[in-house]
């Protein structure tokens, strides 16, 4: 189980290191499904549960702004990597932006 987890995040990081070189930017909601998704799918979190993107556990973590996450979006926190390279300059705040959004709606997308 394990490996086939290894496997596939490294497939999820090549496929964002390409289409960060190929300069593909767009709105956080885009970003997000790019990049945040696989482990993260509506708020969840898939590797560590308590690590979720829900309003509670952002707050617990006192990441209750858009620059807070767009920092842990860029520099990565315990297991999960930074993802600066992967974003491309100045979409970590377009995604943390939605992010925080999406957390205060309770993740009812729409």
């Amino acid at each position: 189980m394990k490996t086939l987890l290894a496997g596939a995040l490294m497939l999820i990081t090549l496929f964002w290191q390409s289409s960060n070189a190929w300069g593909l930017s767009g709105s956080g909601a885009q970003l997000f499904d790019l990049h945040c998704a696989g482990c993260h799918p509506n708020g969840g979190n898939i590797i560590r549960r308590g690590r979720t993107l829900k309003l509670k556990a952002l707050e617990k973590r006192e990441l209750n702004n858009a620059q807070a996450i767009a920092q842990i979006a860029r520099e990565g926190i315990g297991q999960m990597s930074g993802y600066a390279d992967a974003l491309g300059a100045g979409n970590d705040i377009v995604v943390a932006e939605w992010v925080w959004q999406q957390a205060q709606n309770a993740w009812i997308q729409g």
